[in-house]
């Protein structure tokens, strides 16, 4: 038994017609008369013929299908914006390739051939902490690959993006520290290649420039985001003359690395040294030891946001006159109740 599906040419042998004529009749034609349109039906069901969908869609000039890079997927901040990203794309009628860079800058990029090399239509990244260079992405625009960013941004002009409002969320973190009477507020930041990193930085320094406070420049130092790197920038900022008796951590997880940290040292944490991190994780609220409060990044709208964008980029044929679309969302510093003097 024959278990290769039927193709149009064997239903074109059968009426002995040709391959066009089936396809334009199984494709209601005008130029196929009613009768042979039936006739074509009929075989097609006796032969059990499937269109090739991929085929259709390159005869169209898409696959309907997306790609999504991301630096790890097991994280639950992107675990949820991938949700999100798939709720739209499933309306849509789109098929998503998700992929995860490991953060790794040589990976990120072989990522971008392969998507490539499957026809996505169009991408959705988060860039690897590592990613120094955008070219691998500027090269998509001359294919008619539209890219959106989001979290994660390049720190260039003209890309299409979602982002969560990071020098707002900043301000209300290092406010809130002030108004519990911190003054020597130290801050782990991220890698300088990141957007979101700049945003931290000039919010911390607007926060007490409000107050018309001094602003320490020692007080900052940045971090790989790995934990070894954290444990290297808590080393920075305690061995400094005014130690911080607070510290805003660049995430959750970078967070907990440095309340780690410090509890080896025999600080306690919320009395001795305080923490506000990013991202307001599920994971902190069941942990003993956690920051006070942190800034909500809203992963599935930021996820939302960036595939509703990259939809309505695949849907605008004028992409020569498009221009860079740009959303902001607000942030919000959410306290964590449980986090008392632990």
């Amino acid at each position: 038994m024959n278990s290769k599906p039927a193709t149009i040419k064997e239903i074109a042998r059968r009426l002995g017609i040709s391959p066009s004529s089936v396809s334009r009749g199984l494709h209601d034609h005008g130029s196929i008369g009613s009768a042979m349109k039936e006739k074509i039906r009929t075989v097609a069901q006796e032969l059990n013929y499937e269109p090739n969908q991929t085929a259709i869609f390159l005869q169209k000039g898409k696959t309907h299908t997306i790609g999504v890079i991301l630096p790890e997927l097991s994280e639950s901040f992107f675990s949820s914006a991938i949700t999100a990203i798939e709720d739209i794309a499933n309306k849509k009628n789109y098929q998503v390739m998700f992929a995860q860079s490991h953060d790794d800058e040589a990976k990120e990029k072989l990522l971008v051939e392969k998507m490539k090399s499957h026809r996505v239509d169009g991408l959705i990244v988060s860039v690897a902490k590592s990613t120094s260079s955008y070219e691998h992405f500027t090269k998509l625009s001359s294919q008619n690959i539209p890219v959106v960013f989001f979290d994660r941004i390049p720190s260039v002009t003209n890309v299409h993006s979602v982002a969560c409002d990071m020098e707002t969320g900043t301000i209300q973190a290092v406010q809130y520290l002030l108004k519990k009477g911190h003054r020597a507020i130290g801050m782990i930041n991220g890698p300088s290649n990141l957007l979101a990193s700049t945003q931290r930085k000039e919010g911390y320094i607007k926060a007490f420039g409000s107050q018309r406070l001094k602003y320490d420049p020692s007080m900052i130092v940045t971090s790989d985001l790995t934990e070894n790197g954290t444990l290297i920038a808590m080393e920075q900022l305690l061995i400094i003359k005014r130690k911080p008796t607070a510290i805003v951590a660049f995430n959750d997880y970078i967070s907990l690395y440095a309340i780690k940290y410090a509890r080896k040292l025999g600080l306690v944490i919320n009395k001795d040294i305080e923490f506000v991190s990013y991202s307001n994780l599920p994971l902190i609220h069941y942990m003993d030891h956690i920051p006070s409060a942190s800034v909500e990044q809203h992963p599935y709208l930021q996820g939302q946001k960036a595939a509703d964008m990259l939809m309505d980029l695949l849907s605008n044929k004028d992409t020569e006159q498009q221009g860079f679309y740009r959303v902001i969302i607000e942030s919000e510093l959410v306290e964590n109740r449980t986090g008392g003097i632990l």
